[in-house]
């Protein structure tokens, strides 16, 4: 992932992204819910491997193992096709359920990308961190067109790894954008033009909701927040001191109103091998913070490993069943 000399320092920006973490119980804690079964769920980490897991009716149901590809999984959706579009930090990859490469994207030299978003049958929108600046565009996966190139602001033009994570389509055809290294949730249109924005301490997941608010994760913790901006519902590790957290990474609202927070411990640290198994990876919780399960699978031969993202699949979905403007 990242060059020998440069691990420790890469740590300590790293975890200055995450959630702090904070002392709790060891593993040997009952955890709720049910497990692996307690959801249908696509799963994928940024970690040493480049590995993704389809979970049905509580067992690993599909999976797939890129050992010949560069940099870490920061992203992946599963499309109602069954096929799979991953970001893996130094490219992007569409792959069948039969494991071949449909399209793929390798960023130049020097440049990353960590979120990529299905758009329809044949279009892919990503973003690449760079210097001067990143690159939002929206290729033609059947043709390899680039149909639509946008400039993102980033503060820190040379440190591409820190600048972007996560970007989610809105039902609006607009795109929500988590501006790390500059400390804000951002709303585009399709042209470029700033719609609404919203301040987050190195923000590293958000996603629409369906009663157009915004849900973000940042380092605090995880927000619901109106496009007044006012929060109106929120959680924080320190509401729930049993489990022990590193790095929240993402939140997802279910049909039933619940939210699920997933945890993410570097397989860089020097600690991992005692601290990484007494994490969770993902917990979901009420309205009124209760947490109804939690998932804790290190031991093989279900090990998981890191929790970067999440896709429920509890029920039939398109996340490709979008538009950004007048692409879709």
């Amino acid at each position: 992932m990242f060059p020998s000399r440069s691990l420790g320092m890469i740590f300590v920006v790293l975890w200055a992204y995450g959630t702090q973490a904070q002392v709790s119980a060891p593993s040997s804690i009952s955890l709720p819910g049910k497990g692996l079964a307690g959801h249908d769920f696509l799963y994928a980490g940024e970690s040493r491997d480049r590995k993704v897991f389809l979970i049905r009716r509580g067992k690993i149901d599909w999976n797939y193992d890129d050992p010949q590809g560069k940099g870490e999984i920061s992203d992946a959706v599963l499309l109602s096709s069954g096929n799979l579009l991953i970001a893996h930090q130094y490219g992007v990859k569409l792959i069948s359920p039969e494991k071949k490469i449909l399209w793929s994207y390798d960023p130049p030299a020097g440049h990353e990308v960590h979120t990529a978003v299905p758009i329809g049958a044949s279009h892919v929108l990503y973003i690449q961190n760079g210097d001067p600046s990143a690159l939002l565009r929206v290729v033609n996966t059947n043709t390899g067109a680039v149909e639509k190139e946008l400039t993102l602001a980033v503060k820190h033009p040379v440190h591409v790894h820190t600048q972007f994570r996560h970007a989610r389509l809105t039902v609006q055809g607009t795109l929500l954008v988590a501006h790390m290294d500059l400390n804000k949730v951002v709303e585009y249109d399709a042209g470029g033009n700033e719609l609404w924005s919203f301040p987050a301490t190195s923000p590293w997941g958000v996603s629409p909701l369906e009663n157009g608010n915004v849900l973000i994760t940042d380092r605090v913790g995880v927000r619901e927040v109106t496009r007044r901006g006012d929060t109106v519902w929120s959680f924080t590790p320190a509401e729930a001191p049993e489990y022990h957290f590193t790095s929240l990474q993402q939140a997802w609202r279910l049909p039933n109103g619940n939210t699920v927070i997933n945890n993410w411990v570097n397989e860089w640290s020097k600690n991992y091998a005692t601290a990484g198994p007494h994490t969770i990876q993902a917990i979901e919780v009420t309205p009124e913070k209760e947490v109804v399960w939690a998932l804790r699978e290190w031991d093989p031969p279900t090990n998981l490993g890191p929790s970067t993202t999440l896709q429920f699949l509890d029920q039939p979905s398109a996340p490709e069943a979008v538009h950004f403007g007048e692409i879709q």
